[in-house]
C-alpha cells in the first residue's frame, strides 16, 4: 500500500494512482478548477481504488450533482469489502454526507476525525462555512468552528489547507488580526490556493479595506478559471466592494460576468445566494434592480432548490420570491421550511414578504426577534450583513433614522464610515 501527501495507507497498487489522487485532493482542498476530472483520472489509472470513487462523489456533491454524487459512492461502497478499518470507515462516514443523512454524519466523521485527524477528505468537511458545522443550525456553531480547527492544528502544522480553514474560523470570530497572518503565510505556501484567496478577502471586509481588497482579487482572478470552485464567490466580494465605492459599472459587470444565473458556473447554491443578496444589497444602497433581473433569480431558486430544507438557500429563495412578486413560492417556503434553522426561516421569510408590500412596520417586527442568533441561517458574517442592512432599510423607511445608525454602529462598526443603506 501506498501513502497520501497526509500520511495516510490508501488501497491502491499504483503510484501512477496515487500521485494523481493526491493531486485530485490538492485541488478539491484549494478549490481549483478541474476538481472532477482530477478524481476521474485516479479511476482511470486504478477504477478498483475505493477512495477516488467516493472522492468524485464527494466533488460532484459540492457542485449540486447529487445523483451522480449517489452513483459514484455507490461504486465506492462495492469496492469496500476487505479494506482496512480506516479506509472502510471514511466510505461509511462520507457515504452518509452523500445519503444527505447529516445528523448521521456529522456524528461519524467527528468520531473518524477524532481517530484519524489526518483523513484530510474527512476532516474538510467539517470545515469553512459550508461544511457540516457551519450549516448545522445550532447556535454557536462559530465557536465550535474555531475549537474544531484549533483541534486540528497539532496534525497539520503549517499545511496551506489547514492554515486557510483556521484562519477563516479566527476572522469569523474576531480575531482578524491574527486571521491576516494566518492567512497570508497559507498564501505564501500556495498562492493559488482559491480558500486562502477568500479568506484574505475576508479580512480585507472585516478590517474595511474596499480599495485593497478590489486590487488584490482583481489580481487573484486572473489566472482563476471561471469553472473554479469560488469564482462566482470572490467575484461577488468584488461587486460588494464595488458597491462600497460607489462603482456601479463594476457592480454590474462582476454580477453579469460571473455572479448571476447563467453568467456564473459555481454550485447552484453559491449562484442563488450571492445573487439574491447582491441584488438587494445594490437595492438598499439605492440602486435601481430591473424586475427582470429578480426574476431571473427566483426562477433559478425554483429550479434547484424547489423544496426546502437548507436554511441558507431557502432564506436567499424567499429573498427572491419576495423581490419577483412570486408570492406562491414564497407562501411554500414559509410553510414548509424544515430543518434546525426553520424558525429563522420563516421569520426571515415573511419580513421579506412585508418588505415587497412596504409593510415596513411588519417587517421590522419579523425581523427583530431573528437577530439574536442569525448566525444559525449559515453563511460569514459578510453574508449575514444581508439581514443587518435589511433591517436598517425598513427601519429607515419608518423614519427611525437614529436607531438605524445606532445599530449600525454597534454592530458593524467598521462599515458606519461608509453606510451601506441610502438614507445613513
Amino acid at each position: 500500500m501506498l501513502r497520501d501527501r497526509f500520511d495516510n495507507l490508501i488501497s491502491t497498487s499504483s503510484a501512477t494512482a496515487r500521485d494523481l489522487y493526491v493531486e485530485a485532493v490538492d485541488r478539491l482542498l484549494g478549490a481549483a478548477p478541474g476538481i472532477e476530472e482530477g478524481f476521474a483520472a485516479v479511476i482511470e489509472a486504478d477504477p478498483d481504488f475505493a477512495l477516488a470513487h467516493s472522492g468524485i462523489a464527494r466533488a460532484y456533491q459540492i457542485m449540486g450533482k447529487v445523483p451522480a454524487a449517489r452513483t459514484a459512492m455507490a461504486k465506492a461502497r462495492a469496492l469496500a469489502d476487505g479494506l482496512p478499518q480506516k479506509e472502510a470507515a471514511h466510505l461509511h462516514a462520507l457515504g452518509l454526507l452523500i445519503d444527505g443523512k447529516g445528523p448521521e454524519a456529522y456524528r461519524a466523521i467527528r468520531a473518524h476525525v477524532a481517530e484519524h485527524p489526518r483523513d484530510v477528505m474527512i476532516a474538510q468537511t467539517c470545515t469553512s462555512i459550508y461544511g457540516l458545522i457551519g450549516f448545522s443550525g445550532q447556535p454557536g456553531r462559530e465557536a465550535e468552528l474555531l475549537a474544531y480547527t484549533t483541534s486540528l492544528a497539532p496534525h497539520y502544522g503549517n499545511d496551506w489547507w489547514f492554515l486557510s480553514q483556521h484562519a477563516f474560523s479566527l476572522g469569523e470570530t474576531g480575531q482578524t488580526a491574527r486571521a491576516a497572518i494566518m492567512i497570508d503565510q497559507s498564501l505564501a505556501l500556495n498562492p493559488r490556493n482559491a480558500h486562502a484567496a477568500h479568506v484574505r478577502a475576508h479580512v480585507y471586509y472585516e478590517t474595511g479595506e474596499p480599495s485593497a481588497g478590489v486590487d488584490f482579487l482583481d489580481r487573484w482572478l486572473r489566472d482563476y478559471a471561471r469553472t473554479g470552485l469560488l469564482h462566482c464567490h470572490l467575484s461577488w466580494h468584488v461587486a460588494l466592494w464595488a458597491l462600497a465605492q460607489s462603482d456601479a459599472d463594476l457592480l454590474w459587470r462582476m454580477i453579469d460576468s460571473s455572479v448571476a444565473p447563467g453568467a456564473a458556473l459555481s454550485p447552484p447554491l453559491t449562484v442563488l445566494t450571492d445573487s439574491a443578496s447582491i441584488l438587494y444589497r445594490a437595492e438598499l444602497a439605492g440602486l435601481a434592480v430591473p424586475p427582470e433581473r429578480w426574476k431571473a433569480v427566483s426562477d433559478y431558486a425554483k429550479r434547484y432548490f424547489p423544496k426546502p430544507g437548507l436554511g441558507f438557500a431557502d432564506l436567499h429563495a424567499a429573498l427572491a420570491h419576495a423581490m419577483a412578486g412570486d408570492g406562491e413560492a414564497l407562501e411554500a417556503i414559509i410553510q414548509d421550511a424544515t430543518g434546525p434553522a426553520a424558525d429563522l426561516v420563516r421569520k426571515f421569510a415573511e419580513a421579506y414578504r412585508a418588505i415587497a408590500d412596504q409593510k415596513w412596520a411588519e417587517a421590522s417586527r419579523h425581523l427583530v426577534p431573528a437577530m439574536a442568533d442569525h448566525a444559525r441561517i449559515g453563511g460569514s458574517r459578510a453574508q449575514r450583513d444581508l439581514l443587518e442592512y435589511t433591517l436598517l432599510g425598513t427601519l429607515l423607511k419608518q423614519g427611525r433614522d437614529v436607531e438605524a445608525r445606532r445599530l449600525l454602529e454597534l454592530h458593524r462598526p467598521v462599515q458606519a464610515a461608509a453606510p451601506p443603506v441610502r438614507g445613513l
